[in-house]
């Protein structure tokens, strides 16, 4: 039984890196994770991704890079301002400028460098280095 899909998905996307895969099927969908990988994709973290949709609700086909050291949720989803986010980036992230903090603001799912550019915080989600 699953209880949150976007740790599922992190925690696949993961193990199949870690296992040198070149591709992991993620099931099930939805629109957070479907930002979420966009916004990986858009960080060059994995490659393309396509949802395919069958008889059970879908499941996203991701090509994997082998970029990935670690990915993964941050539980509780804490609320962030931006004066803090350079707080979590040392708390999650092992160095400065090392990786990715996962954000979903009012402008929708971003990077802690785009929510540092439009000035605006949000909730943490994941991160990924």
């Amino acid at each position: 039984m699953q209880f949150d899909p976007l740790a599922d998905a992190l925690s696949k996307i993961d193990t199949y890196d870690r296992a040198g895969k070149k591709e992991v099927l993620i099931r099930p969908t939805s629109n957070l994770i479907q930002d979420v990988l966009a916004t990986l994709q858009k960080a060059g973290y994995i490659g393309e991704f396509e949802r395919v949709e069958d008889a059970q609700g879908g499941q996203f086909r991701v090509q994997l890079l082998g970029r990935i050291n670690k990915c993964a949720v941050i539980k509780p989803r804490q609320p962030t301002k931006v004066s803090e986010i350079d707080e979590f980036e040392k708390r999650y992230l092992p160095a400065v400028n090392f990786g990715i903090l996962v954000l979903t603001t009012p402008k929708g799912v971003m990077t802690q460098r785009e929510a540092l550019e439009h000035h605006v915080g949000g909730r943490l989600l994941a991160y990924v280095y």
